[in-house]
């Protein structure tokens, strides 16, 4: 059975359900039946002999985590050496002085300009952590724009309709108006996943949201 670590350490703002993420990270493993979950508040278990225990890492952390350089190239070295990285939603907002890091999830947080309903459009359909979504769905999340992104980098999974939301807001940053909402892309011999959403408990606990995240977490580590 593979083995994920899931790592919620929170260095800038705590979001409340991360805790409730724990339970949903155990769930989704226990029920597919295919990995097994270790969940931890801390980065003690980010270096290069705990990682070689663990298939895939799972960020949803914030800031600027207590981690030594050492085990900042450990950690890259398992993504590169072919092991997979899942970040959800916060994990952007994470690791702003190490640049390495923005390069492998794909971008950094830069802000979020909605917290409301809106509509989000399945670029790729047949990917396993989107190809039960259909065409378009609606659902209510915090949503995130990022900067140091680029299609020309990664594979765009869901992207917001801007018909759903205000686009010229003051606090709007990117000019191209292009607001992915998860991507995936190779990095090195590994294989990296991220979603936007994740913001609350009530995503956190939306049936859609479980399966995005699952296929995400199994196609990181080549199981779908």
């Amino acid at each position: 059975m593979k083995k994920v670590l899931y790592v919620t350490c929170s260095k800038g703002f705590k979001h409340d359900c991360l805790e409730f993420s724990h339970e949903v990270m155990k769930k989704l493993g226990e029920e597919s039946g295919l990995f097994e979950a270790t969940c931890t508040w801390e980065v003690d278990l980010i270096n290069a002999k705990d990682l070689q225990n663990f298939d895939a890492v799972v960020f949803c952390t914030t800031g600027e985590l207590p981690i030594s350089a050492e085990d900042k190239l450990a950690l890259l070295g398992f993504v590169l050496g072919g092991k997979g990285f899942v970040g959800i939603h916060n994990a952007t907002d994470t690791f702003y002085q190490w640049p390495e890091y923005g390069y492998m999830i794909g971008g950094y947080f830069n802000g979020h300009p909605w917290n409301q309903e809106v509509g989000v459009i399945v670029e790729d359909k047949d990917h396993p952590a989107t190809r039960h979504l259909g065409d378009y769905f609606k659902i209510t999340d915090e949503i995130y724009e990022h900067r140091d992104w680029s299609r020309k980098y990664t594979h765009v999974l869901l992207r917001i309709d801007n018909s759903t939301v205000d686009v010229n807001k003051p606090d709007v940053k990117r000019p191209d108006r292009d607001f992915a909402m998860a991507w995936c892309h190779e990095f090195g011999r590994g294989r990296v996943f991220y979603t936007g959403h994740g913001h609350s408990k009530e995503v956190w606990g939306d049936e859609r949201f479980q399966k995005h995240l699952l296929g995400g977490i199994l196609w990181v580590m080549r199981l779908a």
